[in-house]
């Protein structure tokens, strides 16, 4: 007997019934039964809605109530995503560090699964200076400039898809009519965990510092 179930709450209904009433009976256990049915709904219920009230919990609809609470739009269940994943996903963003360089190569690998290239003009690291070892021409290191304060050049990588399932490549030979693999037209909507170029600027935007120019290419 665990709390909450069948057996508790029939026991826990018979127990208030006056002593003249049998310990055990066909007929009376089981009208205790569908009384006590009702109770195991109603306090499975309670525990599904107390679950709810914190995000290491929560779960189905409730984490996306809770991700357009805290995010708005910015970040949504991808399709098939499950509860585990996404809440991972809330959680990394609520506490995400910001403002930093860091920070922005942290939220485009954990977008895209790829690390971005980050050049700031200013920044000696970036582009080498004359006379060490680590620059070269056409070899290490970018142009630095003086004039470009508070600006970087990004480049993001688009995620390496999953495509689409069961669906043959073009020129296949293994796709046939209506039998998987099948061949079909496919367009970017089928794409499991497409993870848009808009994503990609928008988590750009989320984590960047106020004031800040970035000149952004995105490349497959």
């Amino acid at each position: 007997m665990a709390t909450g179930d069948l057996t508790d709450f029939r026991a826990r209904i018979k127990s208030t019934l006056p002593r003249w009433f049998a310990d055990s009976s066909p007929i009376l256990d089981a009208l205790l039964s569908g009384l006590a049915q009702a109770w195991v709904f109603i306090y499975s219920l309670y525990l599904y809605a107390q679950m709810q009230t914190r995000i290491k919990t929560a779960t189905d609809g409730w984490l996306d109530l809770i991700a357009g609470d805290f995010f708005g739009t910015r970040i949504a269940r991808k399709p098939n995503q499950s509860d585990a994943s996404f809440r991972a996903i809330i959680i990394a963003n609520l506490f995400r560090e910001r403002a930093t360089r860091r920070a922005l190569i942290q939220v485009l690998t954990d977008l895209t699964g790829r690390a971005p290239i980050l050049v700031e003009p200013q920044q000696p690291g970036d582009t080498g200076a004359y006379g060490i070892p680590t620059s070269g021409y056409a070899v290490a290191g970018y142009y630095g400039s003086q004039l470009l304060p508070s600006q970087m050049f990004l480049i993001a990588f688009r995620p390496a898809s999953a495509g689409i399932p069961n669906i043959a490549g073009y020129g296949n030979p293994q796709g046939a009519y209506r039998t998987p693999p099948v061949s079909m037209y496919g367009s970017l909507a089928m794409v499991i965990g497409q993870v848009t170029d808009a994503d990609i600027l928008a988590a750009i935007d989320s984590v960047k510092p106020v004031g800040t120019v970035i000149w952004t290419t995105i490349k497959s």
